[in-house]
């Protein structure tokens, strides 16, 4: 059974750093397509960024480039989101995703522009709040 576990989030002023993570068990992070999605508030969810270890791609959303970063560790089994230079329009609840059963092809597609019906496996949920 998989089990996808975050931790981290939390409240910080405009401009600074926030780390989330996502432990996941009874699944292989570097071996799986993985991503971090969010939703504001009156909004749909969103894919943040991506990342497929097994072709070493990566994807961001235009409005997070250049400020956040997405990683795993295989050590750790873990996904990371490591988001810095947070905007107020970065405030939202963030989700980390796992794929499964995809095929290579399918991944690559998915890893260009990933969609939460893609994703079957989702952690609990972590809240992001950015204030001016």
């Amino acid at each position: 059974q998989v089990h996808l576990v975050q931790s981290g989030g939390g409240s910080v002023q405009a401009g600074g750093s926030l780390r989330l993570s996502c432990a996941a068990s009874g699944y292989i992070v570097s071996r799986n397509l993985m991503g971090w999605f969010r939703q504001a508030p009156g909004k749909e969810r969103e894919g943040v960024a991506a990342i497929y270890p097994g072709a070493k791609r990566t994807y961001y959303a235009d409005s997070v480039k250049g400020r956040f970063t997405i990683s795993q560790d295989s050590a750790e089994n873990t996904l990371y989101l490591q988001m810095d230079g947070l905007k107020p329009e970065d405030t939202a609840m963030y989700y980390c995703a796992a794929t499964a059963g995809m095929t290579i092809a399918q991944a690559l597609r998915v890893v260009e522009h990933p969609e939460a019906a893609d994703f079957r496996y989702w952690g609990q949920g972590t809240q992001v709040t950015a204030s001016s």
